[in-house]
């Protein structure tokens, strides 16, 4: 191990509430979990240990020390036999609401069943817009909320898993063709669209100087 870095076994426990959350979630959905723990030339056997006992007494049925970065197929092997017994067991598979309950009740069940919160908070406009796609018969399609992926709330640097804080829903659009409603979280933004024609056609390699020409 790099002396460099020091081993708090304390500060590992307490940064796994987030790992603890997670798997917490899935079960919402009735499936098994698989922890696949990335393994870093600087991690200590009993930091693996700890985050591997963590995840199985948190619910995972296997957690599983991963070195596929430095070994390729063969770090990965025991983890690919991990998920399929997990595979192989019984389902008991479940939404986490039914289709016919309201736009604003399956909103305020992910806020509170996956991410914590107390409530939801719709604005003006995210009201009026639930109600048009509920007059229009668009209420029975699913729900996936445009919210940030740093945090379990709608704000950033709230780190692990916070609580008492209400989910403001800023907007809620629809994907008629695709089939969901789309909730826009606090701040949240959707992507740009994209050319009819992608980029990847003008990257390339150079044979000769290997150099990798079109990314700019």
């Amino acid at each position: 191990m790099d002396q460099r870095f020091c081993v708090n076994l304390s500060l590992v426990s307490e940064g796994c509430s987030n790992l603890k959350k997670q798997i917490q979630i899935a079960h919402l959905f009735g499936v098994p979990v698989v922890v696949a723990l990335n393994v870093f030339r600087t991690d200590t056997q009993a930091e693996i240990d700890v985050v591997c006992q963590i995840a199985k007494e948190s619910g995972a049925c296997a957690a599983v020390p991963c070195h596929h970065w430095e070994r390729g197929g063969r770090g990965s092997l025991e983890l690919a036999q991990a998920v399929k017994e997990a595979a192989s067991s019984p389902s008991h598979f479940r939404f986490l609401y039914d289709l016919q309950t309201p736009i604003v009740e399956k909103i305020r069940m992910i806020a509170q069943k996956v991410y914590g919160a107390d409530d939801i908070e719709l604005s003006p406009e995210a009201q009026a817009k639930i109600h048009y796609y509920t007059q229009k018969g668009f209420s029975t399609l699913p729900i996936c909320m445009a919210k940030t992926h740093l945090s379990l709330s709608h704000m950033p640097d709230k780190k692990g898993v916070p609580t008492g804080f209400t989910l403001p829903i800023r907007d809620v659009r629809a994907s008629i063709g695709a089939g969901f409603i789309y909730p826009l979280v606090g701040t949240m933004s959707t992507m740009p669209g994209l050319p009819t024609r992608p980029c990847f056609y003008d990257i390339d390699l150079d044979p000769v100087t290997e150099e990798i020409t079109g990314l700019f």
